[in-house]
């Protein structure tokens, strides 16, 4: 395999060990990170040279999504009590520090996608951060500080982003809302968390148990929908926690199921010449190598999906001519 991958994917992915913050017992795995990028080089489907090291997300670049009040409580340890128990994670400077390297990881893969046509996070995906608070795991939402940025530097008109995850995107739904410049579409589990959903441009509820039939008919619209937009970039929020064995999912797709997943959305995104960048969100499997080798798939899907595939995106507007700034919840 390594042999048929040609140098123009080199640097694709972004991976660095400060995405690991120390949360102690906690169902949500830190270190599936690593373990990811572990995979992917032992099995052969990635190489050193395909990782590229992130920087943190700058302030400014924050701040085009989040509140300057919320962010200088995450910096000076401000939160309340209420306001940690929202986020479900212990407070710590470490945290924090891990939650702008992650979102400068995906500013950089979505520029990396605009570049070779894919590009994919180890960590990301923090869909639930709205932005004036975290929520469920979800600290800054890295999802939309990666899509301003390329938004105001310019380098797209428009964006969209596909969220699969077994939970809805609350606060990527929030924060975007009213924006033309980006559609939002997820798939979830209807009845699970967040209990109150605010809209998506598209929202495709699924029953409580669906499998991979009703789930992949349900991708095939949100597809089309989400093409039609003619984004520029899209945002591929690849949850593994469809997953039949999730311990925070309901419903009943199988490894199988989820490749399948996998290959319609990289391939419809190829076929329409619309670069993807991938962020892996949740992934609560009972074993937990399910879930590293549910995410280590998506992403050698996507890097084979792309080395004979160039972008073609939509022309990026002059610099004179500044991207509106994403909605504010």
């Amino acid at each position: 395999m390594k042999d048929a991958i040609g140098p123009a994917r080199r640097g694709c992915l972004v991976y660095s060990d400060g995405y690991f913050a120390d949360i102690g017992a906690h169902v949500f795995p830190m270190e599936k990170f690593a373990l990811t990028r572990r995979f992917l080089i032992d099995s052969g489907a990635a190489v050193e040279e395909d990782f590229v090291a992130p920087e943190p997300a700058t302030e400014a670049e924050v701040l085009r999504v989040h509140t300057p009040e919320y962010l200088q409580k995450l910096k000076q340890g401000r939160l309340s009590p209420l306001e940690i128990l929202t986020l479900e994670l212990p407070y710590s400077p470490d945290l924090v520090r891990a939650s702008m390297l992650c979102a400068g990881g995906t500013i950089a893969a979505c520029r990396l996608a605009l570049e070779h046509g894919f590009a994919g996070n180890l960590a990301g995906g923090f869909h639930h951060a709205f932005s004036d608070h975290g929520e469920g795991f979800c600290v800054l939402n890295d999802i939309a500080i990666g899509l301003a940025a390329v938004l105001a530097e310019g380098r797209v008109e428009r964006a969209a982003v596909i969220d699969l995850d077994v939970h809805q995107g609350n606060g990527t739904a929030a924060i975007f809302a009213g924006n033309p410049q980006v559609f939002t579409c997820s798939i979830h589990q209807e009845h699970n968390y967040p209990a109150v959903k605010p809209p998506s441009d598209l929202d495709l509820g699924l029953d409580d148990g669906a499998g991979g039939r009703e789930y992949l008919q349900a991708l095939d619209t949100a597809l089309t929908a989400t093409l039609v937009a003619r984004p520029g970039l899209l945002v591929y929020v690849a949850g593994a926690d469809p997953y039949e064995h999730d311990q925070l999912g309901g419903l009943s797709l199988t490894l199988d199921d989820l490749r399948r997943r996998d290959e319609r959305v990289l391939g419809a995104a190829a076929e329409a010449g619309v670069p993807v960048a991938v962020v892996p969100a949740g992934g609560y499997a009972l074993d937990l190598r399910d879930t590293v080798s549910i995410h280590a798939t998506t992403l050698r899907l996507g890097l084979e999906s792309r080395q004979d595939s160039p972008p073609r995106h939509n022309a990026p507007r002059p610099a004179s001519q500044p991207s509106a700034p994403p909605g504010r919840r």
